[in-house]
Parts: structure tokens; C-alpha cells; sequence
């Protein structure tokens, strides 16, 4: 079985190619500063990328307002900020979660705009990282609301368009692993059929 997201719990597929996409572009990924910004409550990717990046050897950190983190928090090892600012700092990569507005119940956020302003990953912030910093987001994107268009855009830095194209290859891996070795079903049913 492959697990391909499940509600808000886990999305390892994702994971695994965010962790190929960091990898390709940084030639590593165990002591590099990942931060993970954004609605971590609601989000599958977050957790496990959490999961994937500790076992890893990244140092991870998450920055949200408190009410968008996971109640969990404390046990999951990471660093947890509500200030861009602190958060990036130092930051090797930098991954932006969209608000997962679907999922939430309640009030967890004054207006869009307010989130923008303090959340949101704008070329200021930016700043506080590190010069060659990388920024992913696992989409889809709500630009003005969590990422800035010309940070999203940066060809440079940005690199959101390498990890839809590495989630091709990685669940084509997964898929191929499982299925090798398999009888092949189709080619017994066709010779079955020209013997008789």
C-alpha cells in the first residue's frame, strides 16, 4: 500500500520528494536548517516532513501563529517560533504551507491580510536566512497570502517547480518497488488465451 496523503495526518510521498528536491539542490540534508512556515496543524506534509527530516539529521523548525501549530508540538523535536524574523534565521531552507482553510473549524486567524503581513514569506523576510537559502512550497499556492509571487518566481532560489517534477519520479519509484517481482497478470491471461 502506498500512502498518497491521508486527511490531515501524513503525506509521505510528498515528504520523500521534498527530501530528494532538498537533497539535489543542497548535496545534503543532515545538519542544513529546514523551516517549516504555515498552517502546521492542519497540514499532512508537515508532519511528515517533521518525521522524515529529523530522521534525517536536519535541524527543523517551525514558525505559525499559536493556533495554527499542533497541540503535539512539544513531543515532535522540533524548534517552534512565531516571529519570521527569528525563525529564518540561519535558515538553509525554507518551506511555506498554504492555510489548509478547508480543514479548519473556528476562528483561528484575524483576516487574510493580517496573516500576510506577519506570516507571509515576502523578500523582507527573506532576509533573516541565509544568502543561498532554498524555498519550496508543496502547493497548490495562494500567492499574497503565504508567498509572495516574485519569491515564489525567484529562479534562483525557488524550487517549487523541481518538486512537482520530483513528485513524478518518486511515486513512479514507490509504485515500481512494490510492483516488482509481481506475477505479470496480463501477460498470463494473453498466453492462456492464444493456447486454447
Amino acid at each position: 500500500m502506498i500512502n498518497a496523503g491521508d486527511g490531515r495526518a501524513e503525506h509521505p510521498t510528498q515528504a520523500l520528494l521534498d527530501a530528494l528536491t532538498i537533497r539535489r539542490r543542497k548535496g545534503r540534508i543532515h545538519g542544513q536548517t529546514i523551516v517549516i512556515c504555515g498552517d502546521i496543524a492542519h497540514s499532512r506534509v508537515a508532519r511528515s516532513n517533521i518525521y522524515l527530516l529529523n530522521a534525517m539529521g536536519a535541524r527543523v523548525r517551525l514558525v505559525a501563529p499559536p493556533t495554527l501549530l499542533p497541540k503535539d508540538v512539544d513531543r515532535l523535536g522540533v524548534e517552534v517560533f512565531h516571529r519570521m524574523d527569528e525563525g529564518l534565521k540561519g535558515a538553509d531552507v525554507v518551506m511555506m504551507l498554504r492555510l489548509q482553510q478547508e480543514r479548519m473549524k473556528g476562528a483561528f486567524l484575524p483576516s487574510l491580510r493580517e496573516y500576510y503581513k506577519f506570516w507571509g514569506l515576502t523578500r523582507e523576510k527573506l532576509a533573516a536566512a541565509k544568502e543561498d537559502v532554498l524555498i519550496m512550497h508543496p502547493g497548490p499556492m495562494n500567492r499574497g497570502v503565504e508567498i509572495a509571487s516574485d519569491v515564489a518566481d525567484d529562479l534562483d532560489r525557488s524550487a517549487i517547480e523541481e518538486q512537482v517534477e520530483m513528485g513524478v519520479a518518486v511515486r513512479m519509484a514507490c509504485i515500481d518497488v512494490l510492483t516488482r517481482g509481481l506475477p505479470q497478470r496480463a501477460n498470463a491471461d494473453n498466453s492462456e488465451g492464444t493456447k486454447s
